[in-house]
């Protein structure tokens, strides 16, 4: 069985020595060539050039036209799933433990994160422009309506699977592939993003954070949650308070990434 498991990066970064990961450069069509044993996403079917919009989904479709493994998985340079964390990258996951995991269920995801006193809906509004998101919600009634019920139950809920991380058997992580572009593709004819800054531009990554919990929820797909090890630290106190500033003061100047 093939098992290949991308790891997104914009840079030169450290990376897993296990030949299961390998980094996939997004964004070599603006920057010009990749990093040496870095995959580029301008290579075949590709949609590299729209990496300011989309995010670590330049890898994500390059995986889904251009991978044929058994097994297909997307983590990021600073995010990996991982079963032991405190190991940093000795502790990801390897080819042995997505392959049992694989046995049981459908599909490896994140810990879920959870906003506690936000919705998926008022914390995204909050942090970034509300028209994409409801263009999302009126693409999804109208080319994927069976997904309205589901998509409508992970905007009212406090939690979900976010980063755009999973791992899954090459034939489904194909069609949830297919599935989110259909809908993001169709949000991007509609919207005029021309106006957006830099952060704000890349609203399709953003978007897709809340598709991956639709379709598993809607296809009844059974999931494994394991922690996320970050390369970095963590500024938990930061996030923390913008959370609470973007909620009880949404005039005044937002940060939401860090």
């Amino acid at each position: 069985m093939k098992v290949q498991i991308y790891v997104a990066a914009h840079k030169p970064y450290q990376m897993p020595q296990d030949p299961t990961y390998r980094p996939i450069f997004v964004g070599a069509a603006i920057h010009g060539g990749a990093p040496q044993n870095y995959q580029p996403d301008n290579v075949g079917d590709n949609i590299s050039a729209s990496n300011p919009n989309f995010n670590e989904l330049t890898a994500m479709y390059w995986i889904w036209k251009n991978c044929h493994a058994d097994v297909k998985g997307l983590n990021q340079y600073r995010r990996y799933l991982s079963e032991a964390p405190k190991r940093k990258l000795a502790g990801i996951l390897s080819m042995t433990e997505i392959e049992s995991l694989l046995q049981q269920y459908d599909v490896i995801v994140p810990k879920k994160r959870h906003y506690y006193i936000e919705s998926n809906y008022s914390h995204y509004v909050h942090a970034h422009h509300r028209e994409p998101l409801d263009m999302m919600r009126t693409v999804i009634s109208e080319r994927h309506a069976a997904y309205l019920d589901d998509f409508d139950q992970l905007m009212h809920q406090t939690s979900a699977h976010m980063f755009n991380m999973m791992i899954m058997a090459g034939p489904k992580f194909d069609d949830y592939a297919k599935w989110v572009f259909d809908i993001l593709f169709a949000v991007c004819d509609r919207i005029d993003i021309a106006d957006y800054d830099v952060q704000e531009a890349r609203v399709f990554g953003y978007l897709s954070e809340f598709l991956l919990d639709v379709w598993i929820n809607h296809n009844q797909l059974k999931y494994v949650e394991v922690p996320v090890m970050y390369m970095e630290k963590q500024q938990l106190p930061a996030k923390a308070y913008n959370l609470l500033k973007r909620k009880f003061f949404p005039q005044a100047a937002k940060r939401t990434h860090f």
